[in-house]
């Protein structure tokens, strides 16, 4: 066996951060099996999308050379060319990942609790990119601004499906669905961990009397609510108690944010500049401190203001969708001294602050000793649509929703100027969310 075998004895990992793809690499590839299996049984022609994005592979040489090396790359033995029962499970080429892509426009990510294979994919998108996106040339295509925006089309057309009716197919009571006895179950032990022992009816807005427990889509359950009173606001009075924007796991806090850094290498250092999007704001929080924390995928999904104030300024800064830090990529072939990261993306949530397509809020606070301060939404995957709720010159609540993210969820940051004395946050390695709207941390004199 050589090096790189004895290095990545499982498949390429890929949010396995949020438990967006099962933590038993097993079920990943079953399910990536049988989804090529139905595509190549059952033919049918590519959506317009797809075809544009074929024109844009073929007519493209820039676009024509990494996608067809970036499959080349993928080495062609254990662990990238079988699943653990020794069957093919991988994109072949460019044209077999179009007829998958064109059977995931109109399937919702599904649930299952077979007892040979429980978890959930809920990036299925993601997961057909799984080794080619480590490639060299996967790195170099999917940081390419024309496949983005091709990419933004076709995560347009998924979010269509997920937004309607029949997309509610993954919604019933059964083994395969979300309401299913596991399913719901994990849904309320997620949101209870730490705080409680309510049932999923008990702690979100919904009609179990009705068919869906009264969602209309897949996105309307995934965007669900809270009931009231289920996350009380921390301290609402006092102005120096900040309070948690989203439902999520501490990452990483970090001080003396510098205006540029090599956010691309494995310390993954915070680059001020590039996070906030260039903004002239930007040099504002150069010194300051930073706290992420990241989503979990069946966590709620809104964000919420931190803090009392003002929006000074609020939009969706384009970006990524599939990029994902190379590290150490695939090394020499010849001494084959490491393979592709199978963390992938999850150890790459400092990375994607920079690149992926996020939304961006500045807020100035009523409490003169934070002053300004930033909310970023960090889209990941299929997870890159950030719906902003709030306008420039909006007055808010410490508490009151900012937006959401759709169809998923990613990670967060929120950042604050180097004259902020801001502390008590979460320490990193908890085995539960932080409440959102409970406290994160505490602004000092």
């Amino acid at each position: 066996m050589s090096n790189m075998e004895q290095e990545i004895p499982h498949k390429h990992q890929v949010h396995r951060v949020g438990n967006w793809l099962p933590n038993d690499h097993r079920v990943h590839d079953k399910w990536l099996s049988e989804v090529i299996d139905h595509v190549g049984q059952n033919p049918k022609n590519l959506h317009p999308v797809l075809q544009e994005f074929e024109k844009l592979i073929e007519n493209n040489t820039r676009v024509y050379l990494l996608v067809q090396s970036m499959f080349q790359q993928v080495p062609k033995k254990a662990p990238y060319n079988k699943d653990p029962t020794g069957s093919f499970a991988r994109i072949k080429d460019y044209k077999h990942m179009l007829h998958v892509l064109n059977h995931l426009m109109t399937t919702a990510p599904t649930w299952t609790d077979k007892a040979d294979r429980m978890g959930m994919v809920g990036l299925p998108i993601n997961a057909i990119f799984d080794w080619p996106m480590g490639t060299p040339s996967g790195f170099a295509l999917f940081l390419d601004p024309e496949v983005n925006a091709m990419l933004k089309k076709i995560l347009n057309v998924w979010g269509d499906f997920l937004k309607s009716p029949a997309s509610t197919y993954v919604l019933e009571n059964n083994s395969n669905a979300w309401f299913g006895d596991f399913g719901v179950s994990e849904l309320a032990k997620t949101a209870n961990l730490g705080v409680g022992t309510k049932t999923f009816e008990e702690l979100y807005i919904c009609d179990s009397t009705q068919s869906y427990h009264g969602f209309k889509s897949w996105d309307d359950f995934f965007t669900r609510l809270y009931r009231p009173g289920i996350r009380p606001i921390a301290s609402p009075d006092n102005d120096d108690v900040i309070a948690n924007a989203c439902e999520s796991k501490t990452y990483k806090v970090a001080h003396n944010l510098k205006a540029r850094d090599q956010f691309w290498v494995k310390g993954q250092p915070y680059s001020v500049t590039d996070m906030l999007a260039q903004d002239p704001l930007a040099a504002q929080f150069v010194g300051g401190t930073i706290y992420q924390a990241f989503l979990s995928a069946l966590s709620y999904h809104r964000w919420h203001s931190p803090v009392s104030g003002t929006i000074v300024k609020a939009f969706v800064q384009d970006g990524t969708y599939y990029s994902e830090p190379l590290f150490e990529g695939l090394g020499d072939a010849a001494t084959k001294t490491h393979g592709i990261d199978f963390h992938g993306e999850a150890t790459g949530q400092g990375y994607i602050t920079a690149v992926a397509t996020r939304a961006i809020i500045f807020i100035k606070a009523n409490n003169p000793k934070i002053g300004l301060m930033a909310f970023i939404g960090i889209g990941m995957s299929e997870v890159s649509t950030c719906d902003i709720q709030v306008k420039d010159g909006q007055t808010v609540k410490k508490g009151d929703e900012l937006g959401m993210f759709h169809f998923g969820g990613s990670s967060h940051c929120l950042l604050f100027r180097k004259d902020v004395k801001v502390g008590g946050f979460p320490e990193p390695g908890r085995d539960h969310n932080v409440p959102v709207l409970s406290q994160v941390a505490v602004v000092e004199a």
